[in-house]
């Protein structure tokens, strides 16, 4: 892809809206295709674009996150920006893995919150699983968007550049009005080394992953486990899953549905039609 192209693309992204992390991979997806042809993307045609896709999933073998990505920036590219139609250039996307996230009990989520010292990654960890933050947004969080009155946080510019409303549990708030009063942040409620700037998503990823060594939780990957607790515990403790699916940001119920399955609380509350015919002629 020529300069002038990436630069068009780029600012075709940019009146679309779409955030600096996704315009960042689109981009990256459309250079990867003509750096593999060692052509303009634009001169491409639709069966080269299928050798490419097919490389990456066979020879490379992407994840199945990263093939949609890779899909959604070329289709982004083809279709919307080129005004390609879609019977001259279809890509399918790659069905998602149907995987469960790993959910740790309120005990294991209780010694990880607990096992920093330091108060403000202690903080840190009890929002983002207190409110079901993604880390891209607990990061981002100013003192103002703190709700005390209403007790909720306000997510502002959250995933597909919605805002909304989660839930602030009056232990975070408490926790919160501590650090407040100990360290008094700025601009940014969690700001990094440079108070001007926020603390980046891998110092948050970091600060998981030590509390989760010290605690000796093994299960779960990364940070977002939190959030996939909040939803599940939440599901357990009766709140419906239409309000989880407004606090978590969710754009389809299908996604928060998930939730549903992973609560062993529900389970434990079915019966098997096979209990209830029994039941029926028991003495």
């Amino acid at each position: 892809m020529t300069r002038k192209n990436q630069h068009s693309f780029e600012d075709y992204l940019n009146l679309q809206r779409v955030s600096p992390k996704t315009r960042e991979a689109y981009l990256g997806a459309v250079s990867a295709l003509s750096a593999f042809h060692k052509r303009p993307a634009a001169e491409l045609t639709n069966d080269q674009i299928q050798d490419y896709l097919l490389f990456c999933i066979q020879e490379k073998k992407l994840a199945w996150a990263s093939c949609n990505v890779l899909f959604c920036g070329l289709k982004k590219y083809y279709q919307g920006y080129l005004g390609r139609s879609e019977a001259e250039f279809s890509i399918p996307r790659r069905p998602r893995s149907r995987q469960l996230p790993r959910i740790l009990s309120q005990q294991e989520v209780r010694a990880i919150l607990n096992a920093h010292s330091n108060l403000k990654h202690r903080t840190l960890l009890h929002v983002v699983y207190g409110s079901g933050l993604r880390v891209s947004e607990v990061v981002k969080l100013r003192p103002e968007h703190i709700d005390s009155s209403r007790m909720m946080i306000r997510v502002e510019e959250a995933k597909g550049r919605k805002d909304r409303y989660t839930i602030l549990p009056q232990t975070g708030l408490e926790l919160l009005r501590q650090y407040w009063q100990a360290y008094r942040p700025g601009k940014w409620l969690f700001p990094g080394p440079d108070k001007s700037k926020h603390i980046t998503i891998s110092t948050a990823q970091r600060v998981y992953n030590q509390a989760a060594e010290k605690a000796g939780v093994t299960k779960g990957r990364g940070i977002h486990t939190l959030r996939h607790c909040f939803a599940t515990h939440a599901c357990d403790q009766g709140v419906e899953i239409f309000v989880i699916k407004k606090w978590l940001g969710h754009a389809k119920m299908e996604t928060t549905s998930v939730y549903l399955h992973m609560s062993p609380e529900k389970v434990r509350c079915i019966k098997s039609p096979l209990d209830s015919l029994f039941e029926e002629v028991r003495p």
